[in-house]
């Protein structure tokens, strides 16, 4: 990790920039793929599914067995740890829920704000090097719990047109029983348009490599919504002399081993801090499995001495970091000042793992800074604020000369007719 000392304020955008960027030739490939599935329905997705992963299907459709059976290759201690966290991300998701917001603004006028689920969502779920059933979890259950009418999931094949069966599992798990076999561009350009196969959506949910991310980004110009655009995986820890160097060392780790082009950052005001999370990682390192691809991730991450907790607070805002995790003494100025991060993590016994899978918060984050404009999914992801109101002859008298005013000052003459009319019908 790059090791970097006192930087001054000028210099933190570029010591800040994060290792990936949206070039411009992943866009024309993105924007090729989504015309020819666009006018190519099933067979340009199949064409696709066969050159990125090495077969063709004569179906994406997972069957009913499929999913069934799927059980039966998971062991029962793995299903124990599934049921454990969609547990709790039930229950917390499920404390999310609001009540009606109404009241009358003044006599005769009532306003009310109710909300709505979001008909008919796609969730995408990468299925390569690691295939993520964790984020059906995340994604499948507050889908449920708002009363998505229809969820689908769309998650790529092996080289055998399987899928893994953690995956299968735990979207039957979940109710979830429109899979279809079909990842990367060609996935994202199918729930936006929709095929002879895969449905059309109108919110598209999940994680994804840069080529999702894009293709994600594109579905937005076609009137498809999407939970935010979600990049590489990272992560920020700010630490002190009161951390243990070696959980320092797993967490940073932990988010490394996810890509080659993920990134991870440790702050702190200790110089010794620092020194000895350099030496645990390297011993950490060498027992992964994932060793090669954290290696490379390692080589874009940052090691950054400051002065005091208020410079790094400053610094961590300006980063605005997927995950942030608070390992310091004085926890409480971190938690009370943090203004830009998509999932805190406080104090030594707080991985950010178990955010990944079990707590009960969603690990589908705003990544890329967008933590600054982004949430990340939550209940209210999966559903629209609706206002209605509902104006009596008495809230007609009240609000109706401010309206006309208003109108007649903006040039809106019907807009000023629509309420003179009705002045006239109750005097």
């Amino acid at each position: 990790m790059q090791r970097i000392n006192y930087p001054k304020r000028e210099n933190w955008e570029e010591i800040l920039k994060r290792p990936t960027q949206t070039v411009a030739d992943i866009e024309a490939t993105v924007t090729s793929v989504f015309s020819e599935v666009k006018d190519g329905g099933d067979t340009i997705v199949r064409d696709y599914t066969e050159k990125f992963d090495k077969i063709r299907l004569d179906s994406f459709v997972v069957s009913k067995n499929e999913l069934e059976n799927a059980s039966a290759q998971i062991p029962e201690d793995l299903k124990d740890a599934i049921s454990l966290a969609k547990g709790n991300i039930l229950r917390f998701h499920t404390a999310q829920k609001t009540k009606k917001v109404q009241l009358d603004t003044m006599p005769g006028v009532s306003c009310w704000q109710e909300k709505r689920p979001i008909q008919k969502v796609g969730l995408y779920i990468p299925g390569g090097t690691a295939p993520l059933f964790s984020t059906i979890l995340m994604l499948a259950v507050p889908a449920k719990i708002a009363g998505c009418e229809e969820i689908i999931l769309c998650t790529p094949p092996d080289e055998n047109g399987e899928v893994n069966p953690a995956i299968l599992y735990t979207a039957n798990l979940c109710g979830i029983t429109k899979v279809f076999k079909v990842g990367g561009i060609q996935a994202v350009a199918g729930m936006t348009f929709g095929t002879e196969t895969i449905p059309k959506v109108y919110k598209i949910f999940g994680p994804g490599n840069q080529y999702v991310t894009v293709a994600k980004q594109l579905a937005t110009k076609y009137g498809v919504a999407i939970d935010m655009p979600a990049g590489p995986s990272e992560l920020l820890v700010v630490a002190d002399d009161t951390a243990e160097p070696s959980f320092v060392a797993s967490d940073l780790l932990s988010q490394a081993e996810h890509g080659a082009d993920s990134q991870v950052i440790l702050v702190s005001t200790s110089e010794n801090l620092l020194n000895k999370v350099t030496k645990e990682i390297e011993d950490q390192l060498k027992e992964l499995p994932r060793k090669t691809i954290a290696e490379k991730a390692i080589a874009n991450s940052k090691l950054i001495l400051v002065e005091d907790d208020v410079t790094a607070i400053d610094l961590i805002n300006v980063y605005g970091p997927e995950h942030f995790i608070v390992c310091v003494e004085n926890d409480s100025f971190y938690i009370n000042n943090i203004q830009n991060a998509g999932s805190v993590f406080i104090g030594n016994y707080t991985p950010e793992s178990a955010g990944d899978y079990a707590s009960g918060t969603n690990h589908t984050l705003p990544t890329n800074g967008y933590a600054k404009q982004y949430s990340g999914v939550n209940l209210d992801s999966f559903m629209k604020s609706m206002t209605f109101q509902k104006i009596t002859k008495e809230g007609i008298k009240g609000i109706g000369n401010a309206v006309e005013l208003m109108a007649e000052a903006e040039g809106l003459q019907a807009h000023k007719n629509a309420m003179t009319l009705r002045l006239k019908s109750i005097n």
